[in-house]
């Protein structure tokens, strides 16, 4: 059974709310076959699973609306493969003729007093429909299923303040991820013009004041270069965190080993301007080590160990296309999974300026563009830890009976 009220509500709002099927509050139509009639330049976008799962970043398009959706309509997903992430996924359209909607998607249409975004947050990847998945053959939802789910409904007016509560919730969270997705299109066009392309002895783009030819090193000049422990350690709740493949992002891990162990296997660790890289599984990922704190890493991480060139621009200068090609090139693509092993990383070119002051202001300006890069993942990341909470706490819960 559920609770037929919510933990917070907004002001001035006492009423129960009533427990009402889905096909008392809207009507339902299914799309249609797009396959003939799709268009790299088509007026239309389809609106399939990849466009709904994605968010709209995957499109397809038709010059024929073959299956009109109309503003405030609820595009909802019916079919996916066991355990997918598209099952039950909603786009609530924002604008008239501008969509068409294919087949294996349903059309939902709210009634008149019922809050469009509401529902949209109600049915989005709801309990109610995951159930269908069993995790070993496809997940097609009928319409019985759809319009038998069964939610609890508040007034229409508080509807609509729940509906714009998560409406401008879901706003913050499209902005700052867009301003993430937007710097690391800028870094990645950086990185190509701020590093020499093949056969190139200077890059694109310098800074003011730069003109000398860089120079060739291998990698195993410029930095030593380890690898950590092969087999899989004993855990433990605290310790020397323990860091892998997994944690390369943010160097930080909810794994742990004992001191002792930590001792007895690592005479060599990671250290402040070192640099960890991925050589196993995904290889050529690279992080800067920015403190003095105790650290173990498993042997999916080759440690860079700094000597003179500056970590900021070392581990970005390895993100270039010619590091990364060089990186490839000696990578076992037929192991599984795939690696490069620690002497082959040695043998890699980078180009390098022979100024310092010029790799210093190389690796300070994509330390920034890092740092706002990270900025706004972490305020994506919030914000959907608030939108979750808020999901539990403004709508009915089940009691446990």
């Amino acid at each position: 059974m559920k609770n037929n009220k919510p933990k917070i509500r907004f002001k001035d709002f006492t009423g129960p709310w009533e427990q009402r099927k889905l096909g008392d509050v809207a009507k339902y139509r299914n799309g249609k076959a797009h396959e003939n009639d799709i268009s790299e330049q088509g007026k239309f976008i389809v609106v399939n699973s990849k466009f709904v799962s994605t968010n709209g970043e995957v499109r397809k398009f038709s010059n024929k609306q073959i299956e009109p959706l109309f503003k405030n309509e609820i595009a909802f997903v019916l079919s996916d493969v066991p355990n997918g992430r598209a099952i039950a996924r909603t786009f609530l359209v924002d604008k008239n003729d501008k969509y068409t909607l294919n087949q294996r998607i349903a059309g939902i249409t709210p009634i008149e007093d019922v809050c469009p975004y509401y529902l949209h947050i109600l049915m989005n990847r709801n309990k109610y429909f995951l159930q269908f998945d069993d995790g070993a053959k496809q997940t097609n939802l009928s319409v019985t299923d759809v319009m038998e789910f069964a939610e609890h409904y508040p007034s229409g007016k508080e509807q609509r303040q729940i509906g714009m509560f998560f409406q401008q919730l879901d706003h913050l969270i499209t902005l700052h991820q867009r301003k993430c997705d937007n710097l690391k299109k800028i870094k990645k066009a950086m990185l190509e013009k701020l590093f020499p392309k093949n056969g190139n002895s200077i890059p694109e783009v310098r800074f003011k004041g730069f003109t000398d030819d860089w120079e060739q090193r291998k990698l195993r000049d410029i930095v030593g270069i380890y690898d950590g422990v092969h087999q899989t350690p004993k855990y433990q709740d605290g310790g020397i965190m323990f860091l892998s493949v997994e944690n390369i992002a943010t160097l930080h891990s909810s794994k742990y080993i004992s001191e002792e162990d930590f001792k007895r296997d690592y005479k060599v660790y990671p250290q402040e301007n070192d640099i960890l890289m991925t050589r196993i599984g995904d290889v050529g990922t690279t992080n800067v080590v920015t403190d003095n704190g105790l650290k173990a890493y498993y042997v999916s991480l080759a440690l860079l160990k700094y000597r003179s060139t500056n970590p900021f621009f070392l581990s970005n200068a390895i993100q270039s296309d010619y590091v990364q090609n060089g990186l490839s090139n000696r990578t076992l693509k037929t192991a599984i999974p795939m690696k490069i092993n620690k002497d082959e990383i040695g043998k890699v070119d980078v180009m390098l300026p022979t100024s310092t002051d010029e790799q210093v202001q190389i690796g300070t300006y994509f330390r920034n563009l890092d740092n706002l890069i990270t900025l706004h993942q972490r305020k994506v990341e919030n914000l959907k830890k608030i939108k979750k909470a808020m999901l539990e706490k403004m709508f009915p819960k089940e009691d446990l009976i």
